[in-house]
C-alpha cells in the first residue's frame, strides 16, 4: 500500500518592527499652534497694560525714544546666542551629524523653551524625542542630556563667581554692599563644588534602588557628570565657546537694550549678575516664562541699583527678542525635522556608540571617538 506523503508547510511569523515613538503630545502641531497663540495673547496683554495702565507714563515715553539701529544690534546678539546653543549641542551630543541636523535640533529646542518655559526642560524633552526617533539609545541620550544641562549651566556659575567677587572687592563701579556680590558668588561656588559629589552619590543610590526607572535615572546622572567632566577637561572649543557664548551674547542683548532706548548704560558686570539671578524666574511653568523671568529680571535689576523705569523698558524689549527670535528659527526646524524623521532621512543614528563612519585618511572610525 502506497504511502502518500502530504507536503509540509512552514509558517513563519515575521515580527513587524515596533511603531515609531510618536511626538510628545505637547509638541503636536495643534498644541504648538495653540501655544503660539497663547504666547501671542499674553504678549498682547502686556502691551495693552503698558499702553493703557495709569502710572506707566514714564515707561511709555521711554519706549517712544526707541533707536532702531540699537534694537537691530540687540537682535543680532540674540541670534549669536542661539547659534552658540547650536555649537554646545553639537559638541555634547554628536559631531558627526550634519551641521543642518545639529542646527535644526538645537533651534527646535530653543523654540520649545519659548513655548514651554520650565528652566529649559521643554526643549530638552523635545530634543530627547528627536534623538530617540533618529535611532539613538535612550540611555545614551539621558547621559548626554545630563552633561548638556551641566555644561550650559557652568558658564552661569563661573560668571556669578567671578563677577560676584569683583563686585564685592570693588573692582566694579557700584554703590552696592559687598554682600550683593558675595552671596551669589558663594551660592554658585557651593553648587559647583557639589556637582562632582553627585556622581558617587547617584551611583550608590542606583545600586540600592529597587525601582528600575529610578535606578536608570540615577545611573544617567552619574554618567552625565562623568561626561561633563571629560568634556571640560578636553577644553573643547565647541563646548566651552558655545556654553559661554550662549549666556554672554544673551546678557549683551539685554545690556544693549538700555542703549536702544537712550537709557544710561549700567555696569556690564552688574547687569550680568542681575541677569543670572533674575533668570531663576524661568523655573515658573508659564508659556515663554512671561511674568516669571520678566519679574525676576526687573526686580533683581532694581535691587542692584537700576531705576525701575529703565529696568522695565530694557527687560521688556530684551524679552520680546528672546521669545520671538528662537520661535522664528525653531518652528521651521520642527517642521523640517518631523518630515525628515518620518522619511528616515536623517543621520542621527551615526552618533550611537559603536557605529562607524568613513573618515578620509583614517578609514572606518567609531563615531563615538569623533564626538569628543
Amino acid at each position: 500500500m502506497d504511502q502518500t506523503t502530504s507536503p509540509s508547510f512552514t509558517v513563519e511569523y515575521i515580527e513587524s518592527p515596533p511603531a515609531a515613538e510618536p511626538m510628545p503630545d505637547e509638541f503636536a502641531t495643534h498644541r504648538v499652534r495653540r501655544s503660539v497663540l497663547i504666547l501671542a495673547a499674553v504678549v498682547l496683554a502686556v502691551v495693552v497694560v503698558v499702553t493703557l495702565l495709569p502710572g506707566l507714563g514714564s515707561v511709555r515715553n521711554t519706549f517712544k525714544g526707541a533707536r532702531p539701529g540699537w534694537l537691530v544690534a540687540a537682535g543680532a546678539l540674540q541670534l549669536l546666542s542661539c547659534l552658540s546653543y547650536v555649537l554646545v549641542f553639537r559638541g555634547v551630543f554628536c559631531r558627526v551629524m550634519r551641521w543642518v541636523t545639529s542646527y535644526e535640533i538645537a533651534t527646535a529646542e530653543l523654540a520649545a523653551n519659548s513655548l514651554l518655559s520650565v528652566g529649559g526642560a521643554g526643549g530638552l524633552a523635545l530634543g530627547a524625542w528627536i534623538l530617540r526617533r533618529g535611532g539613538l539609545a535612550g540611555a545614551e541620550i539621558a547621559r548626554r542630556t545630563v552633561a548638556f544641562f551641566l555644561l550650559t549651566s557652568v558658564a552661569n556659575f563661573v560668571a556669578a563667581i567671578v563677577v560676584g567677587i569683583a563686585l564685592a572687592i570693588g573692582l566694579l563701579d557700584s554703590n552696592l554692599s559687598p554682600a550683593a556680590g558675595l552671596v551669589p558668588a558663594a551660592g554658585a561656588a557651593a553648587v559647583m563644588a557639589l556637582v562632582p559629589l553627585a556622581r558617587p552619590a547617584a551611583t550608590r543610590l542606583a545600586r540600592r534602588s529597587q525601582h528600575r526607572r529610578l535606578s536608570a535615572a540615577l545611573e544617567s546622572v552619574a554618567g552625565g557628570v562623568d561626561e561633563a567632566i571629560v568634556l571640560l577637561r578636553s577644553r573643547s572649543l565647541l563646548v566651552l565657546g558655545g556654553s559661554f557664548g550662549y549666556m554672554l551674547f544673551d546678557v549683551a542683548s539685554l545690556w544693549v537694550c538700555f542703549k536702544a532706548f537712550g537709557l544710561p548704560l549700567p555696569a556690564g558686570g552688574v547687569v550680568l549678575l542681575a541677569y543670572l539671578i533674575g533668570q531663576l524666574g524661568g523655573l515658573i511653568p508659564i508659556p515663554g516664562g512671561i511674568g516669571g523671568i520678566d519679574g525676576g529680571l526687573i526686580g533683581t535689576l532694581v535691587l542692584y541699583g537700576i531705576g525701575a523705569t529703565q529696568a522695565t523698558v530694557a527687560v521688556l524689549a530684551y524679552r520680546a527678542l528672546a521669545l520671538w527670535l528662537p520661535l522664528a528659527l525653531g518652528v521651521p526646524s520642527m517642521v523640517s525635522l518631523r518630515r525628515r524623521l518620518r522619511r528616515e532621512e536623517h543621520d542621527i543614528k551615526a552618533c550611537a556608540p559603536g557605529d562607524e563612519v568613513d573618515v578620509i585618511g583614517r578609514g572606518r572610525v567609531p563615531a563615538a571617538a569623533l564626538g569628543r
